[in-house]
């Protein structure tokens, strides 16, 4: 028998996700986000479900080669351009869109066979990526001189719009940056276009709301009308009796407080759950919710089952997704559910459902 681990992944929940941010953007139009193998969740599953959306953006060149053979036939942005130049003619193959935000990239694109469109990224703030007030001008102007270079669609990516600094110091930055530029913009990733409808612009870019995540610590996703497109489930698989003061798990660092009932779960951190999640971080047993106690191993974490006397060997056991959010199992555990569904392991059994 297998293991009882799986992940089940909605694309029901995801193209409902999609419609939210549709809503949200007006008449801007949608890069779906869907790097790192669409957040854990599949690049080609994902792509079908969001296959609304009117481009797609991802990371590196081995995701934008199997859309392009899954028969995408959107538009696709890398968010990171080009890195060396062997990456050049797949631009033209694959009819990619690279993000250009260093002098560098603007000197490779002279192997280019034919035009293609870019985006000219501005650091406006965040500090990463991005053409400054130095050399913004130079950069913009060869791009626009460039006989291989179509459209220029001005860029660029907010730091805080989910926070208290917000986008509005970084807005001022970017059109005093680019006042003397033409052509499309795009700024909003999901904080930002839920929260400030003045970003929106041409083109948005959600990503972790169109997995049925919040972008926000105080407001959830249920709040924004997200539903959870990646459950992860799995089954009790023993259970034990503790006496007051005696400990569970490696380190024996949770003790009873109480004489307790304890239940072990087939899933650990080489399933993709987080092992510095500590004791009280949140699951649900028969649908009910109860916490982790001890500490998390590599195939198995240990849940209160006290106030649950019905609860078994063979009780379902919900990790994340449906009925408890990945944003709030992430918060106890210290981290962000980008994370958590990144984090997703290859051993874990992948179950599509509309």
């Amino acid at each position: 028998m297998p293991r009882p681990i799986r992940a089940t992944i909605s694309a029901g929940a995801l193209a409902h996700n999609l419609r939210i941010a549709r809503t949200h953007a007006g008449r801007a139009r949608i890069w779906a986000v869907i790097k790192a193998n669409a957040y854990g969740h599949g690049l080609e599953r994902a792509a079908r479900a969001l296959g609304a959306a009117d481009g797609f953006a991802v990371l590196d060149f081995a995701e934008a080669e199997r859309l392009r053979r899954a028969g995408v036939t959107q538009p696709i942005l890398m968010l990171e351009g080009i890195f060396t130049a062997t990456d050049v003619p797949l631009l033209n193959e694959y009819a990619l869109t690279p993000v250009i935000h260093h002098p560098r990239q603007i000197e490779l694109l002279g192997a280019l066979a034919r035009p293609v469109d870019v985006y000219f990224k501005v650091n406006s703030g965040m500090n990463r990526l991005g053409f400054t007030t130095a050399n913004a001008q130079a950069g913009y102007q060869a791009l626009r001189a460039h006989p291989r270079v179509n459209t220029v669609t001005l860029m660029t990516h907010f730091a805080d719009a989910d926070g208290a600094t917000g986008v509005s110091a970084q807005l001022e930055r970017f059109a005093a940056l680019t006042e003397a530029f033409s052509g499309p913009r795009s700024l909003a990733n999901s904080a930002a276009l839920v929260r400030f409808p003045e970003t929106h612009a041409d083109w948005v870019r959600p990503g972790i709301m169109l997995y049925g995540c919040s972008p926000f610590a105080d407001r959830s996703a249920e709040a924004l009308g997200l539903k959870p497109a990646m459950t992860l489930a799995s089954e009790i698989i023993a259970t034990q009796e503790l006496a007051r003061g005696e400990g569970v798990g490696y380190g024996l660092g949770y003790r009873a407080e109480r004489e307790m009932r304890i239940g072990v779960v087939a899933c650990g951190y080489a399933d993709g759950y987080p092992r510095h999640a500590g004791a009280g971080t949140p699951v649900l047993v028969n649908a009910r919710r109860t916490r982790v106690v001890g500490r998390v191993s590599m195939d198995m974490i240990t849940v209160d089952l006290s106030d649950m006397p019905q609860a078994g060997v063979g009780a379902p056991v919900t990790l994340w997704g449906e009925g408890l959010s990945a944003d709030e199992v992430a918060a106890a555990a210290g981290t962000l559910s980008y994370e958590l569904l990144c984090a997703a392991a290859p051993r874990v059994p992948v179950v599509e459902v509309r």
